[in-house]
């Protein structure tokens, strides 16, 4: 079970603004803010895919500013090579250093953070297949309209087209085509942020529905209960 999301404290604010104070830039909802969420900046959550796809994204797009959450340090995989990073790597790369529109911020607050998440226009996650990370469901929770990798377990809980938009982790021409298809079809974008929210609020909110689940399993546990894993084995257990 999911440890679940204050969906109240995460939520859509189409009045939301965020002020980056060393990029001298103030963004909202209006402006075309493509977001990228990681821990840390690495392979595993698709970093290199999408330093590819943002330098393509600034070639089309000269309205777009992309913006980065991240550290420079190892989460999960191999370290970049001693004495840079794989920010550096990167950029050097796709050829973006001294771009004004790409901006690192490094780690923030969490109260920027969800700012952050209620300006996104379009908001990429890409993961290998392995544990779904945080951002991916404080996205949903915060309405944003999200491009994802179509690798498991992102595909556990995003329906292409419903809640967001899938895209073959290892093509960065594709996933700048999904976001140019949010960013020019506003409609597209308000029906596919209303999917992201709906679906954090039924599947992952911490106190109507997460929260109950792991008082129940606690309390099985105290009383030597087995826990029932789905409501076919409720009623099994029950007949």
């Amino acid at each position: 079970m999911h440890e679940g999301v204050d969906t109240e404290l995460v939520k859509p604010d189409p009045q939301a603004w965020i002020l980056l104070k060393r990029h001298n830039a103030r963004f909202t909802r209006k402006d075309e803010v493509v977001t990228y969420v990681a821990r840390n900046l690495e392979p595993y959550r698709g970093f290199h895919i999408f330093m590819r796809a943002a330098r393509e994204i600034l070639r089309r797009r000269p309205r777009a500013h992309i913006v980065v959450v991240g550290g420079d340090g190892v989460s999960y995989g191999a370290a970049a090579p001693a004495g840079t990073t794989f920010r550096q790597l990167m950029m050097d790369e796709v050829g973006l250093n001294g771009e004004p529109r790409i901006h690192f911020l490094g780690l923030v607050p969490h109260e920027a953070y969800v700012n952050l998440l209620q300006v996104s226009s379009a908001h990429v996650y890409l993961t290998y297949p392995f544990v779904l990370s945080w951002s991916f469901v404080e996205a949903l929770s915060a309405g944003c309209a999200i491009v994802g990798s179509a690798t498991p377990p992102v595909l556990e809980f995003l329906v292409d087209g419903h809640n967001g938009l899938t895209v073959d982790f290892f093509s960065h021409l594709q996933i700048a085509d999904r976001v140019d298809q949010i960013l020019d079809d506003p409609k597209r974008r308000r029906d596919l942020r209303e999917g992201a929210r709906k679906t954090a609020v039924r599947d992952f909110d911490l106190n109507t529905r997460q929260l109950p689940r792991w008082t129940a399993l606690l309390d099985d546990l105290i009383h030597h209960r087995r826990p029932a894993i789905s409501d076919d084995a409720v009623r099994l257990e029950s007949t």
